[in-house]
């Protein structure tokens, strides 16, 4: 067992099974970059304060590049037996650089240390999670500008509703991406202050150089308030919030792309590359990618209802309990970074069926409220409109027909307001092409939102 760095107040050692109980070492190791970064900068600052002697500050910087060095070739493993990382790469520089190596703690405590560690790996995470996010808005919106022509229907309640175009629809999805990427960028602006410095909770009697430390680590600034800065864990759950975001946004998605793969509506093929097949029917070719991708949102808001239990009953400052944030925000992490590199490809991959969108889009009524609007424009209320397009429906769903097909001596007996260009009023086409408010799907509207949407990618 790994020596406690904290030993001395205790008469024994502490038993094996609570030392492994306590251990994070399992899962905090990935922070070792970030907890060597975050030493050199206050071992640079002790030194520059005076609070330990120049020489003692560069051979503290200069062992715990070499720690570094060492980690990244694999000549030094981890000590698995180690309480923390944090533990670890202190216990080994005291090692290699004996006394000089102890003076590194001065004037820090693990608390503002853990702290600063996870704001430095949860900013670069975001970084990497944003560039990401943003290639899966940029592969579909490339998507979107192939298919400002191809009409589909528009749902509501699952239900054929209104004509629409697949770019249309896509572009709904560019546009959450979007708010995503923004809450990203907003969640690291917040997250970007440097606890370090706050010591234990109290900050402390030395006359550090807070500044300097958080520059030096890429902060705004430090931490305004030494308690806040080591006993709140809220930019985990902020960010985990973003990310549950994102993963809500997929898991529609894949929801829709399971549905359209099916035979029942059959309006995309995804790659073979992108699918899997059946255990024993030979037929089958599965979407199981976005079934994962809908499972994992469930596992990743798990993790956020995790963190949120876990800080809620906690008095300030530092607990134990926040040890658990680590292993909820880097599942999030994994899990979004993993189902937003594998969603891209697969999307970038998938074949479009366009005649089967347009067949789907000709039945199920759904050029009825254009039917109802024909009569409006030639001065019919509204609500008579609609219950004379509601009779027709009936009537056509009874003579197996639809709006297109019905005889014009049907209209008519309805009302003579009706003439022959009711049909070019209700094809699909003049449906689609009318809509062409602001956000509609007319391919002129279309076309302003590829604008904005290229605007906002910086495309």
């Amino acid at each position: 067992m790994a020596d406690m760095m904290w030993a001395g107040r205790f008469s024994k050692k502490v038993d094996e099974t609570v030392n492994a109980f306590n251990s994070s070492i399992a899962f905090d190791g990935r922070m070792y970059k970030q907890d060597i970064q975050g030493s050199i900068a206050h071992a640079a600052m002790l030194g520059d304060c005076g609070i330990i002697s120049k020489e003692d500050s560069l051979a503290i910087i200069g062992g715990l590049k070499e720690i570094l060095a060492d980690i990244e070739n694999g000549t030094l493993k981890f000590d698995m037996t180690a309480e923390d990382i944090h533990m670890f790469i202190e216990a080994e520089l005291t090692k290699r650089l004996g006394d000089v190596g102890k003076r590194l703690h001065t004037s820090r405590s693990r608390n503002d240390q853990v702290a600063v560690d996870i704001r430095l790996y949860l900013r670069q995470e975001i970084d990497e999670i944003y560039a990401l996010v943003k290639e899966l808005a940029v592969t579909i919106y490339n998507l979107a500008k192939e298919h400002t022509e191809t009409v589909m229907p528009g749902y509501t309640h699952l239900q054929r509703a209104q004509p629409i175009t697949f770019a249309h629809h896509l572009l709904a999805y560019v546009q959450m991406l979007v708010r995503d990427l923004e809450r990203l960028k907003d969640t690291a602006k917040r997250m970007n202050y440097c606890p370090l410095g706050s010591g234990a909770l109290a900050g402390t009697t030395y006359k550090i150089n807070r500044k300097q430390t958080a520059e030096l680590l890429g902060f705004t600034a430090p931490m305004a308030n030494s308690l806040d800065g080591v006993s709140d864990r809220d930019f985990c759950v902020e960010l985990n919030c973003a990310l549950s975001l994102i993963m809500t946004h997929l898991s529609r998605f894949s929801e829709e792309i399971i549905m359209w793969c099916s035979w029942e509506f059959k309006f995309i093929e995804l790659d073979d590359a992108y699918a899997t097949g059946s255990s024993i029917m030979p037929q089958k070719k599965n979407p199981d990618i976005t079934e994962l991708i809908r499972g994992k949102t469930g596992r990743v808001n798990g993790d956020l209802m995790t963190l949120l239990t876990m800080l809620k009953g906690l008095p300030l400052a530092y607990n134990k309990d926040m040890q658990e944030d680590k292993e909820a925000i880097f599942d999030a992490v994994d899990n979004v970074k993993l189902c937003v590199k594998t969603f891209i490809p697969m999307l970038a991959t998938m074949r479009v069926i366009k005649e089967n969108m347009r067949n789907a889009a000709a039945k199920g009524f759904i050029n009825a409220t254009d039917c109802a609007d024909y009569l409006v424009k030639k001065g019919m209320p509204f609500r008579d409109a609609y219950k004379i397009t509601g009779t027709l429906v009936a009537e056509c769903i009874e003579k197996g027909l639809t709006l297109e097909t019905l005889p014009l001596e049907c209209y008519r007996k309805m009302t003579e307001l009706f003439t022959e260009d009711v049909y070019e009023a209700i094809s699909l086409e003049t449906c689609v092409r009318e809509r062409k408010s602001e956000g509609g799907p007319a391919p002129d509207a279309v076309k302003v939102q590829l604008e904005i949407a290229a605007k906002q990618l910086g495309l």
